[in-house]
């Protein structure tokens, strides 16, 4: 039954461009201030985004979202 439901919340997560290019770079293993750096923005502004992808994905932390969102597809190379 959960399974279900899952499977209902999992074809309703879009994230938008930025939070995918972010996601992808805590991916391949880059810190907030990094990726911040990166992308020519403040950490907060990274963090902020990163609490979005955790509410979409609900999940509590990285190596939940970057599992979830692999799971979903939403990564590159991913299926």
């Amino acid at each position: 039954m959960s399974h279900t439901n899952q499977t209902a919340s999992d074809e309703k997560v879009k994230l938008t461009q930025r939070e995918l290019e972010i996601l992808a770079l805590i991916v391949e293993g880059h810190s907030s201030k990094h990726v911040a750096d990166l992308l020519f923005v403040s950490k907060r502004t990274v963090d902020f985004h990163l609490d979005n992808i955790y509410q979409k994905l609900q999940v509590k932390n990285r190596m939940q979202a970057m599992q979830r969102a692999g799971r979903l597809g939403l990564l590159p190379g991913s299926v």
